[in-house]
């Protein structure tokens, strides 16, 4: 049997990406479709269904879901003993080219000193790719293409320890108010705790990689998702800030152990239009998507 080479590497990361830039994962295609069954608002409730159906397309198509294709965001985690280490970025970048090129993502990656699109969402520093080394011989990797309307809400507080825990709740919410429509809601909501600025944003983005409905393991940060959650959904912006209750469909909280003297809060959203998948590839070159997403079953689609 043989193993995996540079070009399989490079077309198995085409198709991955491929996937995740048209077919919605199949957790926030189901919470949608929750909250469009228990959403009373009228308008809420339209907005909702136009989002079921522009998923629901956009899987039967092969087209973007959304114009906004997003920033690529890469977690990789890499086995010690995985071959072709050295190469993996290289056939990364190549087959988000190809992607781009035909269409399934828009050029979004500009220089901005010279005001220039790169064309091809590679450039200084993008696709970002976040490695960790790990035991073994495989290769994980996580692809989150970042809209930038949910980007743009992002919210940083360096809170005093003695009253980080009363805060949290509080700035989470009011970063949520103050964003308003903006991020596209309904949003799934990224939150985490750290020792440093870098790493609360960092961890607050990476959260956001989990399914909704899963919840974090520690029992108490478990709570505090779901409280935070329900506070989120009683602002009334609602779907793309027509009113609702559904703001959020979930929220993803991480921490690390902070210094003594500081306690950093970040807050990152994504829109209803989360593009985000996990693969695993082999050292014998055999690669699946791990992760679930609607797929095409005839003139439509299905949960996968």
């Amino acid at each position: 049997m043989g193993g995996v080479t540079r070009e399989s590497l490079e077309e198995a990361f085409y198709e991955f990406i491929k996937v995740v830039a048209t077919r919605i994962p199949a957790d926030v295609y189901e919470a949608v479709k929750r909250a469009y069954e228990g959403e009373t608002n009228k308008l809420a409730k339209a907005q909702l269904e136009a989002i079921l159906r522009d998923m629901e397309v956009a899987c039967a198509k092969s087209r973007p879901i959304c114009q906004d294709t997003g920033t690529p965001y890469v977690y990789i985690e890499i086995g010690d003993d995985f071959p072709l280490r050295s190469e993996v970025a290289d056939a990364l970048i190549s087959a988000l080219k190809r992607v781009t090129k035909e269409g399934h993502l828009r050029p979004n990656a500009v220089d901005p000193v010279r005001l220039k699109n790169s064309g091809d969402n590679t450039g200084r520093y993008i696709p970002w790719i976040h490695w960790e080394l790990v035991p073994g011989d495989e290769l994980k990797v996580h692809f989150m293409s970042k809209g930038g309307g949910s980007e743009a809400p992002s919210t940083l507080k360096m809170i005093p320890p003695l009253r980080g825990w009363k805060e949290l709740a509080k700035t989470v919410v009011e970063a949520i108010a103050e964003a308003g429509p903006l991020p596209c809601p309904p949003v799934i909501v990224g939150v985490a705790v750290a020792a440093g600025a870098d790493i609360a944003l960092t961890l607050a983005k990476k959260a956001l990689l989990r399914p909704i409905g899963v919840r974090h393991d520690d029992p108490f940060i478990a709570r505090l998702e779901e409280t935070i959650l329900e506070y989120v959904n009683r602002l009334g912006v609602g779907p793309h800030g027509f009113g609702g209750y559904y703001t959020a469909l979930d929220v993803k909280m991480e921490y690390s152990y902070r210094h003594p003297a500081s306690f950093a809060i970040g807050v990152v959203t994504s829109c209803w239009a989360t593009r985000r998948g996990s693969m695993i590839v082999r050292s014998d070159g055999s690669w699946e998507i791990t992760s679930k997403h609607l797929a095409p079953a005839g003139d439509g689609c299905r949960v996968e």
